[in-house]
């Protein structure tokens, strides 16, 4: 049983989440709380195994909860984030704190009923990370050296999927690469609007542009387009040159946007000219498109099992035959510049 605790100011949203929660049987909800000081209390007494944490509540906010239990009780936390342009900054911070993912809070746009699903899922992949692992990739982005510009211009496409642990390990890849760096498009499992402000804080910390997608977009060297949470992206090439199309569509493998969908896209737009990566994560979402891209010529990467914080999405497409090469965190961007030029 994953035990869970739900830190909440709003008795509704407690009672809800509860609700869901208790009703699947791999989860027992050890208890409530209104407020970090009372959660303070119970994670001590009752120790659970992951926590949902509200972001804004008064007395102490969620953040700096959030770095005080990092620091003196690390344990699993899934911050619930309102869908707001404050809310999906703080969002943000959280996961660069030391959350292990976002939800978005039911809301007018957001029901209920569709974060279900979600809130089940994601409690049940928080409770499979290795906090050790997340620290250490959080010290790789912080401490990487940049790498050298690559030595000739080149025409080919990264494409990068990952999931939970894939915030801080895109940190650690992207901030590195050089400003001649191939065109890369990513898709991280994020929800809608959280992309934004994690593409502006990973284009701060980078020397190539980091950008949420739009459809339209062309992938030009120096540029990293981001797939926007609840919009699936796809590769499409016109003439001599590839663009992005942002779309809508039902949910692949329970995501959008999808893994899958970007890179069976890949595959067919770019074809031997692409490189795909996988990273950590939970989950299948990505292993089958990786070997189509392996498939049609592409050289594909994934994230080795010691780095990773979920080895979910790359053990899945090792398994099949997917990954070229399996190589840790720190070898990732080099590996796939590398590759890219080759």
């Amino acid at each position: 049983m994953i035990r869970t605790l739900i830190v909440d100011d709003s008795a509704v949203v407690r009672q809800i989440f509860e609700r869901v929660l208790s009703h699947d049987k791999e989860i027992e909800v050890i208890g409530t709380a209104p407020d970090p000081f009372v959660a303070r209390d119970l994670i001590v007494e009752r120790k659970p195994d992951v926590v949902t944490l509200d972001i804004e509540m008064p007395r102490m906010d969620g953040l700096t909860f959030l770095r005080k239990l990092m620091r003196y009780y690390p344990l699993p936390v899934l911050v619930i984030s309102s869908l707001t342009p404050k809310g999906s900054q703080l969002a943000t911070d959280a996961l660069r704190s030391g959350a292990v993912d976002v939800l978005c809070k039911p809301g007018a746009a957001y029901t209920v009923g569709d974060m279900a699903e979600d809130l089940v899922a994601k409690v049940k992949s928080a409770s499979l990370v290795d906090l050790k692992r997340s620290t250490r990739a959080v010290e790789l982005a912080e401490g990487a050296q940049p790498l050298p510009a690559i030595a000739r211009t080149t025409h080919s496409v990264i494409a990068i999927g990952a999931s939970t642990g894939g915030t801080v390990a895109l940190e650690a890849i992207l901030r590195v690469m050089p400003p001649n760096a191939p065109g890369i498009i990513v898709t991280q499992h994020m929800p809608q609007y959280v992309t934004q402000s994690f593409a502006r804080r990973l284009d701060d910390h980078s020397r190539i542009e980091v950008r949420e997608a739009q459809d339209g977009d062309s992938v030009v060297s120096g540029v990293a387009l981001i797939a926007p949470g609840n919009r699936h992206l796809l590769l499409r090439r016109s003439g001599a040159r590839y663009l992005v199309q942002v779309k809508d569509g039902p949910l692949v493998n329970h995501h959008r946007p999808s893994v899958d969908v970007m890179f069976r896209s890949v595959a067919q737009a770019a074809g031997r000219s692409a490189v795909g990566a996988i990273l950590t994560g939970m989950g299948g979402d990505g292993a089958r498109g990786l070997l189509e891209m392996r498939e049609a010529g592409a050289r594909t990467v994934a994230q080795d099992e010691a780095s990773c914080v979920v080895f979910g999405m790359p053990k899945v497409a090792i398994e099949l035959g997917a990954a070229e090469q399996v190589v840790p965190l720190d070898r990732i961007a080099h590996c796939v510049l590398e590759a890219a030029s080759s």
